[in-house]
């Protein structure tokens, strides 16, 4: 996808969202939710991610065995293709370790979702202080802010002209085999994206007759930045967080995949279980089939509520 394709995609939602805003004001959530009730796509999105958290929550308190005791290691022999699938001690089945899939499975999905969580935490707030930034000095900086934003633009569309997998790639690359790398590296990636759309959302209220008000008034910029324009700007950030959760999930499991998650591989977590169970896919197919579902699943549920979010704030869809 190229950097334009990008831009217009990013700055649609901004216009959608922050345009509906300046039209019907502190109704438009009230009104969307009343959609979101509605739609079965929200309802489905909302349940999976719902289970999805409990799992990730209470799973370790759940799981039967321990995920990291290799407790039937002399019941496997993956030099041989012998593995041990689903019974009654082992509901999913025994990893190349002798480690029991479902406990695994259960307690990878905390560390999956707290993968994703703090990579979106760490794209949204940094994407929010240089959306801040650039916003302001383009609504309300004069010629000066309006340099000021060009000179973040330009950077922020170098950032969106490489693809999003290979710059955090490349970043988890340099940085080195960690958890910590996978969060920075897919929080980086998730930064241009937020930086512009509240860019572009505080631009479409930057011409809102409140604004012309409160500056006829001589209410200082700051305050009207802070107290008018941002509050009113924040619906497609809240959307996009909700999107870039999903693909937050996604890009942590190829990373780790890749062989630059946790270099710890008795902490289970979905990517790396995948990435475990590529030696042995001819044997054992079910050791990945187990963590790929997850994650699909998942993924499916954050872009589903996501989806429905966005189509719910969009203001052609009103009846």
């Amino acid at each position: 996808m190229s950097v334009a394709t990008k831009t217009d995609k990013i700055q649609r939602l901004a216009e959608l969202t922050a345009g509906s805003e300046t039209s019907t004001g502190a109704s438009l959530w009230r009104e969307a939710l009343g959609r979101l009730k509605t739609s079965k796509m929200a309802i489905i999105g909302a349940v999976i991610i719902a289970a999805f958290v409990v799992v990730a929550i209470v799973g370790p308190f759940l799981a039967p065995h321990s995920p990291s005791a290799q407790i039937w290691r002399g019941e496997v022999f993956p030099n041989k293709g012998e593995f041990v699938g689903a019974r009654g001690e082992n509901w999913f089945g025994l990893d190349h370790l002798g480690r029991d899939l479902f406990s695994r499975m259960l307690v990878g999905a905390r560390q999956t979702l707290l993968v994703g969580i703090v990579a979106t935490l760490i794209g949204l707030v940094a994407g929010f202080v240089i959306g801040i930034v650039s916003g302001a000095a383009a609504t309300l900086g004069g010629e000066t802010g309006q340099r000021v934003d060009s000179v973040i633009m330009r950077f922020i569309d170098m950032m969106l002209a490489l693809p999003s997998l290979l710059l955090a790639v490349s970043i988890a690359a340099v940085m080195g085999q960690s958890l910590t790398t996978v969060m920075i590296a897919v929080g980086v990636v998730q930064v241009p994206v937020f930086a512009r759309l509240l860019r572009g959302a505080m631009l479409v209220q930057g011409g809102a007759d409140y604004v012309l008000a409160a500056q006829s008034l001589g209410v200082r910029k700051r305050r009207i930045v802070l107290s008018q324009i941002l509050p009113n700007s924040l619906s497609p950030v809240i959307v996009q967080a909700t999107l870039s959760l999903a693909t937050a999930i996604i890009e942590a499991a190829a990373l780790s995949y890749l062989g630059l998650g946790n270099p710890d591989p008795a902490i289970p977590e979905w990517g790396v279980m995948l990435a475990q169970a590529q030696r042995f896919f001819s044997y054992a197919p079910m050791m990945g089939v187990y963590p790929a579902v997850g994650i699909i699943i998942t993924a499916l549920g954050f872009t589903l509520l996501g989806e429905a979010m966005r189509e719910a704030l969009d203001p052609k869809l009103k009846g």
